[in-house]
């Protein structure tokens, strides 16, 4: 039997499709005007009402292109504002890509291709995905961070960056021309005290670099040899190895570009409770900033009278104090004495004839384990004695000074005060080692010894001939030691964070080029903005230099070395022509992505990174404590560190600096889910291509055979390393985009994770044919629809249907919707001919989700418009509460009987009907004894 020529198949939607898709874009349906400047288009009265600024994660242009799990957060975001138009609302959704960083130039180093024609062919395709998908995209708003046009504007952020100072007093950003003034009118005094016109200019630039929010640091840095690149904290595995590619990363120093964010620290944690973000992504926030409340305590070195710093938390424990660790970086670890003091244990020298020897041969020792194979909790401790000891500021005892792995430079001061009492890891050293354990708080009746006490209890064993902390509560103790050490310059109150500044340094070529120079005394100089941008040169090679991805102690070699003709230039920067040496480090990938939310608003610009009422326009704040930003911001959980941290960093300078009118970038955040898909191992556990895997049922039970070997079934994140692919391009073949779309935000709650099953997007499909079937007649093509009035229950369920509908696209409760959807669509097919007035609103609302189908409808419904600006109907209360309700009448606390009955009944009416229904006739033979009535829902008999 041959298909019926009009009925809607994957053939009839692609044409529908790639159509809309033109119109749409020839008719810049999408495209929102701005209210200022050359998108202000004041003739667009359709779109006067307030703005709405829809905005997904930026994506990275992969060479292998979309799988079906990219697109469900870009369908979420679409079917959202295409809502959002038709509530009236001027929407603004664009889409741009993150296309700097490490596949392309890899991929350059394989093929010799430069990376900007991989990187614009992947766009391309992918541009090409999205199109096919229908998004509603405004087209000239769409970016690249490798656009030129685009990073010169990233490269004057960093200027703003450079030429700025966090100002303390003010909690604030300021330029450095206002720190300079400072000090220059003596308001601020210089490190060493001397008037600053007494200090050289090069004094004074070190000083003034030491106060910039982009600096240079020489300090320890996670140095990857096998990408021979450093890379941040963020970018490095639990594993100790790099996040791209798997390789060892180990612990350097290194003159490296970073970012100050700890300055921001406090403002980062604090304005997290004014954002509209899951409650789980601000404690991941909130835990990397780690602020912690406790005290600064100085202790001396007992030979040289150098000081030690030591964060504590609990300055209380510091009578407990019988030792020190040092982290092996620690500088101080240089002071290691030439010979054993005498009586030294022979357990704290490891057999080394002395001190320096073991200090040397334990950091060499170090730096070969990874961060996380020293933060690994084991009982056994390693250490060795330093051969000095540190004075105790509270009671003069000299305590000897260790160093240890488990202790990190990066965090703290890379000292600590040890109390085995009250600290399991020192209390295993301290046993390990044969050292003193003194209690300073009373342990608990069932505390046998064996491990530290970390519970509260009285203060004991804490005195000194000036303090004593005996009897105290820990908090009050904790508050009297801290004023005893201030006022005795001891140590003082402070507030210290996890949270470490941002290394800002890469070694690679395919990344922004930093805006600085350096002079001949090899100090940086900004370049001033008349001279962006600073491009990309040209270069050979594009890979840093091969080295062994074990050796240590290799130096970076970054590909822009190579471009010798560039690597030097003759400027005159306000001082007569000079040569300069230009930065060879490129900026890190997430640059970009830490502002291009603000260079959609206003792409085309060449005098402003974006326009100053474009910006208060679409991101300003709606009121008083409101920080503004985008509206809704939508992309995976694991952002929730590293873009989200940065980008807020970036914003609130330049918020600081007067460049935007808003405080934080993304007003509201929503995080999808993932989409899984089988995926299948060999008996070696590789993963093999899951599309070539067959199916086999046999005697019951399932196999699953690839190139004839049985292989193993398990869920996985959809991706090329599980070789589980779906892709759309697939989708739209077999089914239409409206069809992939539907099924997508269908599978479940949108921030929950779901699995892939082709064979089910049938079940869209259908829903798509029923609503074409009740308009257009499969046959002739025709539209049948009638003129007639709505009977009472479908005006009703219409009604019902439009409240609910809208609540769930509010919510982004996108599966809800299709169920309600489908549950209406179903009843109008049982109708013997639809009448218009059931199927326009029908139409309408299945338009946010799948809006090719709904314009070619609509306008074989005979309407001459695109209805992405159609309004969205509007639900009659009086017709969405029910006149009638189910009534129920229980027997002995059971239910006997159920009928309907009008909303607004009396007790006296309901209770006659319970009574007089068959059923509850044969209940109640001999009479009743109590009737309880509870109109218009419940009645509940005792019969007598």
């Amino acid at each position: 039997m041959s298909e019926p020529s009009f009925r809607y198949t994957a053939e009839l939607a692609g044409q529908i499709e790639t159509a809309w898709q033109d119109r749409w874009e020839a008719e810049e349906t999408f495209c929102a005007p701005n209210p200022a400047g050359v998108w202000a288009d004041p003739a667009r009265t359709d779109r006067k009402g307030e703005k709405l600024y829809v905005l997904d994660m930026f994506p990275y242009p992969s060479g292998a292109g979309l799988h079906v799990g990219h697109p469900l957060g870009y369908i979420a975001t679409d079917t959202f504002a295409r809502y959002q138009r038709m509530k009236g609302r001027n929407v603004l959704h664009a889409l741009g890509y993150d296309a700097f960083g490490l596949p392309a130039e890899q991929y350059a180093v394989q093929t010799g291709q430069h990376p900007r024609i991989t990187t614009e062919h992947n766009v391309a395709n992918m541009r090409r995905q999205l199109r096919r998908l229908g998004l509603a995209h405004d087209p000239r708003r769409s970016v690249a961070t490798t656009d030129v046009d685009f990073y010169t504007w990233t490269q004057w952020i960093f200027l703003q960056v450079f030429n700025a100072w966090y100002d303390e007093d003010a909690g604030r950003a300021r330029h450095i021309d206002e720190l300079v003034t400072e000090f220059e009118e003596g308001k601020r005094p210089t490190p060493s005290g001397r008037p600053w016109h007494e200090l050289e200019t090069a004094e004074r630039r070190r000083i003034i670099d030491s106060h910039r929010l982009a600096y240079l640091s020489d300090a320890p840095v996670n140095w990857c040899p096998g990408l021979g690149t450093v890379l941040a904290n963020e970018e490095v595995t639990n594993e100790g190895r790099s996040e791209i590619g798997n390789y060892p990363v180990f612990k350097r120093n290194m003159s490296q570009w970073m970012m100050r964010i700890t300055a921001y620290a406090d403002r980062l944690l604090a304005d997290l409770d004014q954002l509209e973000w899951p409650e789980k992504v601000k404690a991941m926030q909130r835990n990397w900033i780690g602020r912690s409340e406790g005290a600064k305590v100085f202790f001396t070195e007992s030979v040289t009278g150098e000081r030690i710093e030591v964060f504590t938390t609990r300055p209380d424990t510091l009578f407990g104090a019988t030792f020190m660790v040092l982290a092996p970086e620690h500088p101080l670890a240089d002071l290691a004495g030439a010979e054993w003091p005498e009586g030294t244990d022979e357990a704290w020298t490891g057999g080394y004839t002395s001190p320096a020897e073991a200090v040397a041969a334990y950091r060499a020792q170090a730096a070969r384990k990874t961060d996380a194979e020293r933060r690994v909790e084991t009982k056994e401790k390693s250490g060795l004695f330093t051969g000095r000891f540190a004075v105790n500021p509270v009671d003069g005892r000299a305590i000897p000074v260790f160093i240890a792995d488990y202790v990190m430079m990066g965090y703290g001061t890379g000292a600590i005060m040890a109390v085995p009492s009250g600290d399991q890891r020192d209390f295993e050293f301290a046993t390990q080692y044969r050292l003193p354990i003194i209690h300073t708080v009373t342990p608990g009746p069932d505390h046998d010894g064996t491990s530290a006490w970390t519970g509260d209890g009285e203060v004991i064993n804490s005195a000194n001939p000036e303090i004593s902390l005996n009897g105290m509560t820990v908090d009050r103790a904790k508050a009297a030691i801290t004023e005893w050490l201030e006022a005795r310059g001891l140590g003082e109150s402070t507030v210290n964070f996890k949270l470490r500044d941002w290394l800002f340094s890469r070694q690679r070529y395919w990344g922004e080029p930093f805006p600085i120079v350096y002079d001949e005394e090899g100090m940086p100089v900004a370049l001033p903005e008349t001279m962006l941008p600073v491009t990309l040169p040209e270069v050979d090679d594009y890979s840093p230099k091969a080295l062994d991805p074990d050796d240590k102690d290799s130096d970076p070699q970054p590909p822009l070395s190579r471009a010798t003709g560039w690597t030097t230039v003759e400027l005159d920067l306000g001082d007569g022509v000079r040569t300069y040496r230009r930065e060879l480090n490129v900026m890190p990938q997430w640059a970009g992505s830490c502002w291009y939310e603000l260079r959609y608003l206003d792409p085309a610009n060449r005098e402003r990174f974006v326009d100053r009422e474009v910006e208060r326009y679409w991101m300003g704040p709606r009121g008083e404590g409101d920080v503004g930003g985008v509206d809704l911001y939508v992309g995976g959980v694991e952002h929730a560190v590293l873009h989200l941290l940065y980008a807020r960093f970036w914003h609130k300078v330049l918020f600081d600096l007067g460049h935007v009118s808003s405080a934080e970038p993304f007003r509201r955040l929503f995080n999808q889910g993932y989409i899984q898909a089988y995926a299948y191992r060999d008996d070696r556990g590789q993963p093999v291509p899951a599309d070539e895997v067959e199916e086999i049922e046999e005697n019951g039970a399932t196999r699953y055979v690839w190139q004839g070997q049985d292989v193993r079934r398990e869920y996985g994140k959809m991706g090329k390393s599980l070789k589980n692919i779906v892709t759309p391009d697939l989708m739209y073949e077999l089914y239409g985009a409206d069809t992939f779309r539907l099924y997508e935000m269908g599978m479940g709650p949108l921030d929950q994770s779901k699995p892939w099953e082709t064979r089910a997007i049938v079940g869209s499909q259908r829903f798509l044919q029923r609503l074409w079937r009740n308009v257009v007649d499969e046959t002739t093509g025709e539209v049948h629809v009638t003129d007639d009035a709505l009977d009472e229950a479908t005006l009703r369920a219409l009604h019902k249907t439009i409240d609910a509908v809208g609540h769930d696209y509010e919510a982004l409760s996108f599966n809800t919707a299709i169920a309600r959807l489908t549950e209406y669509n179903s009843a109008l097919t049982k109708l013997d001919r639809v009448p218009r007035a059931a199927v326009e609103p029908l139409v309408l609302m299945v338009a946010p989700l799948a809006p090719h189908i709904a314009e070619e409808l609509w306008q074989r419904l005979g309407h001459e418009h695109s209805l992405a600006f159609e309004a969205f109907p509007v639900a009659d209360p009086t017709l969405v509460v029910d006149d009638t309700i189910t009534a129920v009448v229980q027997v002995r606390g059971k239910v006997r009987a159920q009928f309907e009955v009008s909303v607004d009944i009396t007790e006296e009416e309901l209770e006659k009907l319970a009574l007089s229904h068959p059923r509850i006739v044969k209940e109640i033979p001999n009479g009743v004894r109590k009737v309880i009535v509870k109109a218009p829902k419940l009645v509940n008999v005792v019969p007598a």
